[in-house]
């Protein structure tokens, strides 16, 4: 296991980069800590990818160094570094039987043969494949080849951290919710240092103790689930996590009030007096209909129900509020206004969540 330092870490697949957009990975300074969960989570493009590629030593970053407990390991190989990946798509030995495949990483390095036995044994268990141990891999489809990566991957135990890149996008959704749920048994077991690319949220949220949202080829904010929920510092955080995601309406903010296409509201805290791009965000579950002159004014044009919820999506001038109302609520044609919980508003600046003032 390993803490994990980027240190003024960036790569550019040009070779002369001149400025900050010929970047696909903008600066990072971040420690990692030992035997944590962590999931890199944004859209694709963003550089999630790029980054576990310099972490495990296929990419060699163009500035910065890397460093497994405080050890400089920028321009290590792969097989210095003491890490499992599991790709995206499966990697198998074909012409090897699913237990020869689990057994690789530990025969390689000269495993007793009862532990060897021992652990493929038990990592079968975890991957649902005890009744498939003698068979070649060959022939076996695409979902069952990637749980044997997976395997293949786990199946040591003095690794400094385990890497995943995509790998239950082959998994049917049903065995996706059991992997996941596996893995996350496995890390409370053995407390390796976990780091998991997706750009599926859900699989983000449940899975890591910590999520590092990317964006644009930058880390915008590494927080808790409930804090990516609850403040999040970039307005891509904010609709990017969520379902729907943040509503983000442009604003005029003065201390403790806004404007929004010329109706005014309370915000409940005072932010000073932003200058640059300026938007209010709320999120779903802070916002309610109601009928009457307070609030926001809005046109309702469909409501869908979704089991637990409902969705209410409304215009407010041309743009889409989204606001989620409790099942058995009745959505009213009178209904007019849209009304935000002060607990629930944030307040950004060209991106950037403002601080609340302190009184």
């Amino acid at each position: 296991m390993a803490k994990i330092t980027l240190d003024n870490l960036a790569h550019s697949y040009l070779p002369n980069p001149k400025s900050e957009d010929d970047y696909a990975l903008k600066e990072l300074n971040h420690d990692w800590a030992d035997g944590e969960a962590y999931a890199l989570l944004g859209a694709s493009g963003c550089g999630k990818s790029t980054l576990l590629n310099i972490i495990s030593g296929l990419l060699h970053p163009s500035q910065g160094r890397i460093l497994f407990n405080d050890r400089d390991v920028t321009m290590a190989p792969t097989t210095q570094r003491n890490i499992a990946q599991v790709f995206q798509f499966p990697v198998v030995y074909d012409t090897m039987t699913v237990r020869d495949n689990l057994a690789f990483p530990l025969r390689n390095r000269g495993a007793d043969a009862a532990y060897v036995r021992d652990r493929v044994q038990q990592i079968a268990a975890m991957i649902g494949m005890e009744a498939s141990l003698d068979r070649k891999a060959r022939g076996l489809t695409a979902d069952v080849k990637q749980k044997i990566s997976l395997g293949r991957g786990m199946v040591r135990e003095d690794v400094n951290a385990l890497l995943f890149d995509e790998p239950l996008t082959v998994i049917d959704p049903h065995m996706k919710w059991e992997l996941r749920t596996q893995l996350k048994s496995l890390h409370h077991e053995f407390g390796h240092t976990m780091i998991y690319v997706t750009h599926d949220q859900t699989e983000a949220l449940t899975f890591a103790d910590k999520v590092v949202v990317m964006f644009d080829g930058r880390v915008v904010q590494m927080g808790t689930p409930q804090e990516l929920f609850e403040t999040p510092e970039h307005t891509f955080v904010g609709y990017f996590i969520g379902s729907p995601g943040m509503n983000v309406l442009d604003a005029k903010v003065t201390g403790d009030t806004a404007v929004l296409a010329g109706t005014q509201i309370s915000l409940g805290k005072g932010f000073g007096t932003p200058t640059g791009k300026t938007e209010l965000g709320v999120r779903p579950e802070f916002t309610s209909l109601q009928a009457g002159n307070e609030g926001l004014p809005v046109t309702i044009k469909r409501v869908e129900d979704v089991g637990r919820h409902k969705i209410v999506r409304a215009d407010f001038h041309g743009t889409e509020i989204n606001i989620i109302a409790e099942e058995g609520v009745n959505i009213s044609p009178d209904m007019n206004r849209v009304v935000f919980d002060t607990a629930g508003i944030n307040i950004y600046e060209d991106s950037w969540r403002v601080a609340p003032l302190v009184a």
